[in-house]
């Protein structure tokens, strides 16, 4: 497992977050006595490996399996399944236990389900009648610190649940993680939601607090100051743009993994062939966090300079005579040569996607989208598209970019280009074109689009955007502003009520609620536009607004969100939570039926 976030820096304290579920999982492993093989499903191996490290979990005589359809292999007599519960999962224990039965293996089982107990898993146990063999207890991993200002409810796929399958559970464990929060930093008082998912979890917070109390009076002014709540269906723009940040570009090229991308060795300078080896890209990297949330084409000056400047200095220091200090300073340098090696070469690597006139030829059509100015010009792009089966991932993107920019295509269009796709790709696709269809992302235009109107209102093209020296998030996607992001900025200085008329033009209703004892305390009030020392907590910090998207977030997203914190007169700190990171692509792929 890879080596955990640092998190000393986070504007709350989410190391004993961290710690807590550490001790959590620690202490259900402790109870069962002797040797034990641990069972996790792939997905869940992932976040935990973002909470506790594989050497901790040996110390306590723990032998770690992947769960696979095939029987276990170990001498252990204990077996623990963590699992998410998910009803596929079920079948995989009931064979297992099957199975050891029918060789007269005989053992312990206990199935630990995280985050909570599942009825219908449990009744899919009974079934196969394996439920009686089991000690079935939960382990409440509700959310998981990806880096000091991120945090994931690693539900991987809320947003096709909520808007296709009409499954809406991962709203209570959005709340509930939330309400965990409280537990640890105070009630929020301030609690602005947009979109129907969003005010559905503002209410369940809400009924949580009313049965679960956190008592407010034991623990001061609560340390996280605003609750921002936004579904991705308010904004499917913003994931439908090719990021154009270092991460971003990462992510979408090579697809980050629980914090790190795994690449052949040899794109990483190592000649050893066939072998993968992982890149971990968090904020205990030095150099990854000055330039993670750059333009890449600011990245590749800022790595050129830093190498130039290193061997000016191997020069001076193997040609003049070096005090003590200017060695120490020297190798201080040398010890950030590995961090440099590894971005210069993920960096040549992107490039070679980056320069590719499809990937330029994209970028153009996105914007031309974006600026709603040209509509068969874009219609005939994305024709083109298909005619060349191009990936289906790449032209859903582009469809689902240019559906929701014109409030859905006109019937003659949507007919012609439902047929094409699946005269291309295949008729079993019938299905995926009716989940976006349900989902409201490809659909017969109803009304006029106001694409325009929103763009003009919440400045969200930006010419003449300077990379190198932004002064607004539009630099993200190099001259489009993130819509999401747009409205974080207007909820953080005035509230909703100065964009009212806007916010009714997007999908979903609105709401803000004041909560606990602190509504009459200047300080929460309207947010900026109070005098600066109001917007700090009683220690002197600067006061914190947890921005939360449910459906997902872009690194690209969350890199707008850290340049609007970092801004002169910015009161407050920011940290994101989300259901998980994601990108045009794996938003897309979530909707693609797969057959079989």
């Amino acid at each position: 497992m890879a080596q955990l976030p640092y998190l000393d820096n986070a504007p709350v304290n989410l190391t004993s977050l961290r710690d807590q579920s550490q001790k959590e999982l620690i202490t259900i492993l402790k109870n069962i006595r002797g040797k034990k093989c641990l069972v996790i499903d792939q997905k869940l191996g992932g976040s935990l490996s973002l909470i506790i490290q594989s050497s901790l979990l040996k110390e306590h005589g723990v032998e770690l399996r992947h769960l696979a359809p095939e029987p276990i292999q170990t001498d252990c007599t204990k077996v623990i399944y963590l699992l998410r519960a998910q009803l596929d999962l079920m079948k995989f224990i009931s064979s297992h236990i099957q199975s050891d039965i029918a060789k007269g293996i005989q053992r312990e089982y206990y199935l630990y389900f995280v985050p909570r107990r599942s009825v219908a898993c449990e009744k899919i146990l009974e079934e196969e009648k394996v439920h009686h063999l089991l000690v079935v207890g939960e382990y409440p991993l509700y959310m998981v610190p990806m880096d000091e200002d991120v945090l994931s409810f690693e539900l991987d796929l809320a947003y096709r649940e909520c808007q296709v399958d009409g499954d809406t559970s991962a709203l209570w464990h959005i709340a509930k993680a939330i309400h965990k929060l409280e537990f640890s930093f105070g009630v929020i008082p301030n609690v602005r939601a947009k979109g129907r998912a969003s005010v559905r979890v503002a209410d369940i917070l809400s009924s949580m607090q009313a049965e679960e109390a956190v008592n407010s009076a034991d623990m001061g002014v609560p340390e996280i100051n605003t609750l921002i709540l936004l579904d991705r269906e308010v904004d499917m723009v913003t994931p439908m743009c090719s990021q154009l940040t270092y991460e971003g570009l990462v992510d979408e090229f090579l697809h980050v993994n629980n914090g790190s991308v795994e690449l052949d060795a040899s794109i990483m300078g190592v000649q050893q062939e066939g072998k993968k080896i992982k890149v971990p890209l968090n904020s205990s990297d030095k150099l990854f966090k000055e330039i993670r949330d750059l333009n890449f084409e600011v990245v590749v000056q800022v790595l050129r300079q830093k190498a130039t400047s290193m061997k000016q200095d191997y020069r001076e220091m193997t040609t003049t005579t070096q005090t003590v200090s200017e060695l120490k300073d020297f190798v201080k340098k040398l010890n950030s040569l590995p961090e440099m090696t590894r971005h210069i070469n993920l960096a040549q690597h992107l490039s070679t996607f980056t320069s590719k006139p499809s990937f330029l030829g994209r970028l153009d059509m996105e914007h031309t989208i974006v600026e709603a100015q040209s509509y068969d010009i874009c219609f005939e792009y994305i024709e083109e598209m298909i005619h060349k089966q191009e990936p289906l991932v790449n032209v859903l993107r582009l469809l689902i970019l240019f559906s929701v920019t014109n409030t859905g295509l006109p019937k003659k269009h949507f007919d012609y280009l439902r047929r094409e796709l699946l005269h291309s790709y295949g008729f079993e696709h019938m299905a995926t074109l009716n989940n976006l269809e349900k989902a409201g992302l490809l659909k017969k235009q109803e009304s006029k689009s106001n694409w325009l109107t929103i763009k003009r209102a919440l400045q969200l093209v930006v010419d003449d955007i300077d990379t190198a020296n932004p002064n607004d998030i539009a630099y993200v996607f190099s001259g489009y502003a993130p819509l999401s992001i747009r409205l974080v900025q207007q909820a953080i200085r005035s509230g909703w009520r100065p964009i009212e008329e806007i916010l009714k033009t997007l999908p979903g209703p609105h709401s803000e609620i004041k909560r606990g004892g602190f509504s009459s305390s200047p300080s929460f009030d309207a947010l900026p536009g109070v005098p600066a020392s109001a917007d700090k907590v009683a220690d002197g910090r600067r006061s914190l607004v947890l921005v939360v998207f449910i459906g997902g977030v872009t690194f690209a997203e969350i890199s707008a969100l850290r340049f609007l914190s970092a801004q002169e007169g910015m009161a407050y700190d920011l940290i994101v939570g989300t259901t998980k990171i994601v990108s045009g692509h794996t938003l897309a792929e979530t909707f693609i039926e797969k057959s079989g």
